[in-house]
């Protein structure tokens, strides 16, 4: 069977590339002709359970078979929502949020996919579904993290997402897979290693040892990651057990990067250049270029993604944002099609610092507080090694400001001492913490983003 190659250029474009390397699984090699093929397999069987234009669950992180699948359901106009979490409960939630007609899953990368149909004829579909099977286009559904309540469910238009990436300049490169499959990051990992006919390493395991050990055996250039997660790395001295020769470029998003982190990276490994990226779900991940390796400064460097800065707060309007919500109000988008990112910004010409979210600004007695400006103080200081600041209430002020530290120093009073010392001669008195508590190891989410 051959494709409709002129409703699947991106897949195309696979196939062009041939006998090279595409996906490292598992230990097993796959070629971009074998990920090809086994694409048409799976067209063959969805098309024969009548699973086109549905909405399909996709229960799995990467691997050669997921992601093969992932792309055959584009052909067959399909809306994927990718689920990651083990966590049934999450898995229901998201369910209920947006009821699948079928559910696929694999319980681990060398099972074959099982299918799952779920009764859903009486299922009034929301209007931006019915708008994506109307034009016949594929679509993927991601959540927000639902950190703060139910998440949102919002939806793309792959033929969107995908039409960027055509036509990339072909680069051998590796890259290993971090980020994950329900997560724009990861996606956009995912589409801009095939894009460039790169390959693709799928990590036996994410954690930091692991991922290490795996950048020297599959000699990696590109490790697309977060602050936390390299931080990890060099809490746990895992560059000193493994060779990282071969990295070329490492690139951080998903949360702010403390500068004086990165400066710590820098120094750790100095041959190596970093790369902010940004973006949101809503919008897609722009291409930024950095002021420098050292510098947390970064600025949008495409025409495709338009930018404006409001009340200090990041604005972003572009070619791949999301169609709308199914399950929240849109009031984060303007009646022109701005989204309102709630990231508030330093900006020096052409670049821009995320300095906080709008959410998280700690309210001192009418006094406003970012966060980030006293833990990038606090880490200025030797034996540090992390630190969270964050509001907590309190009757006279409204809040106060207390900071989670994790620090190498075993003397906590003294330690206690030198932090205020530093931030009185630092901050105004209003920014200098009322509380101060110690931690014993990193406190991180499952997506290596700091809690």
């Amino acid at each position: 069977m051959k494709l409709d190659t002129n409703f699947n250029e991106f897949i195309d474009e696979l196939k062009s590339n041939g006998q090279k390397v595409a996906i490292i699984d598992n230990g097993i090699s796959y070629t971009y002709e074998d990920l090809y093929n086994q694409i048409n397999l799976y067209v063959v069987e969805l098309e024969s359970r009548k699973i086109q234009n549905k909405i399909v669950y996709l229960l799995s992180d990467y691997s050669f078979k997921a992601i093969s699948l992932f792309f055959a359901q584009t052909y067959c106009r399909n809306i994927i929502v990718p689920v990651v979490t083990e966590n049934l409960h999450e898995q229901n939630q998201r369910m209920d949020i947006l009821s699948p007609d079928f559910v696929l899953s694999f319980f681990n990368s060398s099972d074959d996919v099982i299918f799952a149909e779920r009764k859903t004829n009486n299922i009034e579909r929301h209007s931006l579904i019915h708008a994506l099977f109307v034009k016949n286009h594929p679509g993927v559904v991601l959540f927000s993290s639902g950190t703060t309540g139910k998440p949102k469910a919002m939806i793309h238009d792959l033929n969107s997402l995908l039409k960027v990436f055509l036509g990339k300049r072909k680069k051998s490169l590796n890259f290993i897979l971090m980020l994950l499959f329900d997560h724009i990051g990861g996606l956009n990992t995912l589409f801009n290693c095939l894009s460039m006919g790169s390959t693709i390493v799928v990590p036996e395991h994410k954690t930091p040892e692991s991922i290490s050990s795996q950048i020297e055996k599959y000699k990696i250039n590109i490790l697309p990651s977060s602050p936390t997660f390299l931080n990890l790395i060099l809490i746990g001295k895992y560059h000193q057990q493994y060779s990282f020769d071969s990295v070329k470029l490492i690139t951080y998003g998903t949360e702010r990067m403390p500068q004086a982190l990165l400066t710590r990276l820098k120094d750790t490994f100095p041959g190596i250049k970093f790369l902010q990226t940004f973006g949101t779900s809503e919008t897609g991940i722009a291409i930024t270029k950095s002021e420098s390796s050292n510098s947390t400064f970064f600025k949008i460097d495409e025409t495709s993604q338009a930018y404006k800065i409001v009340n200090n707060e990041l604005w972003l309007r572009s070619k791949t944002q999301i169609q709308g919500y199914i399950n929240s109000s849109n009031d984060s988008f303007t009646d022109d099609g701005w989204f309102k990112t709630g990231d508030i910004v330093e900006v020096k010409g052409e670049f821009l610092r995320i300095k906080g979210r709008k959410s998280e600004v700690i309210n001192v007695g009418g006094q406003k507080v970012i966060a980030s400006e006293i833990e990038n103080t606090i880490l200025e200081l030797d034996g540090i090694i992390d630190c969270t600041v964050k509001g907590e209430n309190n009757p006279i002020t409204g809040q106060i400001v207390v900071a989670k530290i994790l620090t190498n120093k075993s003397d906590r009073k003294k330690a206690i001492l030198e932090i205020k010392n530093h931030c009185r001669q630092k901050l105004e008195s209003y920014k200098v913490p009322v509380k101060i508590k110690f931690i014993e190891s990193l406190e991180h989410t499952d997506r290596f983003k700091k809690k």
